[in-house]
């Protein structure tokens, strides 16, 4: 159930991006906007929990993590606003996979034959959905990939980030270090918006941190396989929303290659929860990079 409203949640984002970005809104202002009002939305447990409490010894390690989920949400609310957002949404299910592949070459983790193959599957979905030669790859494919391989390797840095943080202070302090990489380039493009429009970007900030909310919730409630299983629903939600709020129309080729990554990166989630591998992480990056997702 938390995992099925997180994934609503997510898809209503994805479509709050691309409405935004019919309305003129620059995707580096509504992202600039998402994280400020994401981080106010956080000031009451701040409060709580009192900032002389909130500490943390990785400051070079989330300065890192900062500029690379910042290059995750900026790069996915552009290709919301390029593409339609079912194939957005497909293609985002790579991430675990572009995990799997920097945690073998950047951190030296050991993969075995089974997930590479599971991870070569997973690319071979993403061929079905983007079909180079056959259909036309443009800019907002390209971005969404990229946001998947920043998503993964957002995955990464979190691993080693909650071995000493809790997940509210990796996405407080995540939160807190990017939202000044953001104004210099939402400066740069800014539009003062109409009320009706700051209105919406209001909104993304509480959606985002109840989407986030929900997730963990999941993953305390419940295996991180099972949870993982439930996140191809957020592929329904979003081609629900495509359809009727922008009339856009998933094709068939998109639900397959979506199919073909899902399994695969279930795999790996599966193989890992068996290895004891501690998937809660990558549950808590996931919600905090596709709310970039």
């Amino acid at each position: 159930m938390w995992m099925v409203a997180s994934c609503a949640i997510l898809a209503l984002l994805a479509g709050l991006g691309r409405y935004l970005s019919q309305l003129g809104v620059d995707p580096m202002q509504i992202v600039f906007c998402r994280l400020v009002f994401a981080w106010m939305c956080m000031l009451p447990w701040l409060m709580k929990r009192g900032i002389g409490n909130i500490r943390t010894s990785q400051t070079k390690l989330y300065m890192i993590r900062a500029c690379v989920s910042f290059c995750a949400m900026s790069t996915w609310f552009y290709a919301v606003s390029m593409i339609p957002i079912g194939e957005v949404t497909a293609l985002s299910f790579l991430a675990p996979l572009f995990t799997t592949v920097g945690a073998a070459l950047v951190l030296g983790e050991v993969v075995r034959m089974r997930r590479w193959t599971a991870t070569l599957i997973g690319f071979c979905g993403a061929l079905i959905i983007i079909r180079p030669g056959m259909a036309e790859m443009g800019l907002g494919n390209w971005l969404a990939l990229a946001s998947a391989m920043f998503m993964g390797t957002s995955a990464l840095i979190i691993k080693t980030l909650t071995r000493g943080d809790d997940a509210w202070t990796v996405v407080f302090f995540s939160h807190l270090l990017m939202i000044p990489l953001a104004l210099i380039p939402a400066i740069l493009v800014w539009s003062w918006p109409s009320f009706e429009v700051w209105l919406f970007l209001l909104a993304t900030g509480p959606i985002a941190v109840v989407g986030h909310i929900f997730l963990t919730k999941a993953f305390e409630v419940t295996d991180a396989s099972v949870v993982a299983s439930v996140d191809f629903s957020r592929l329904p939600f979003a081609v629900l929303i495509g359809w009727i709020a922008f009339g856009e129309m998933t094709d068939y080729w998109t639900w397959v290659g979506a199919l073909v990554i899902f399994a695969s990166s279930l795999y790996i989630v599966r193989r890992e929860s068996k290895l004891q591998v501690p998937a809660v992480v990558d549950g808590v990056t996931e919600g905090d990079d596709a709310l970039p997702r």
